[in-house]
């Protein structure tokens, strides 16, 4: 199956009432672009790949990736990064258009709007 034609689940743990976002993970598939994505444990990983997106609580997102059906998750490089404004999805989905960018892509800076810096 392809990363188009796989399907992006979301799981929701309980958070608390002043955090409604706290504890949620996205999860989604994707082909990474040519150079695919930067993790700062292995550096660029490609192919076919899981993102994770998840409120630590504390005002952050943390953004993990791996390859689809491995079991080790990867940091993906920048993450944490503060929760912007628009929200937990909205994040998730400017990284997951980065990785189908490729580039060594990055998690997105929401404060910035740029890649943080190397």
């Amino acid at each position: 199956m392809t990363g188009q034609q796989q399907q992006e689940h979301t799981r929701t743990v309980p958070a608390p009432r002043n955090r409604p976002e706290a504890g949620v993970r996205l999860v989604g598939f994707v082909t990474a672009g040519p150079g695919g994505a930067m993790t700062d444990e292995v550096g660029v990983i490609t192919g076919e790949l899981t993102l994770a997106t998840e409120d630590d609580g504390a005002g952050r997102a943390v953004l993990t990736v791996q390859y689809t059906g491995a079991w080790e998750w990867y940091t993906l490089t920048g993450s944490p990064v503060p929760l912007p404004e628009a929200g937990l999805a909205a994040l998730h989905e400017e990284a997951l258009t980065a990785i189908r960018a490729g580039g060594g892509a990055e998690a997105p800076d929401p404060v910035s709007g740029t890649r943080p810096e190397r």
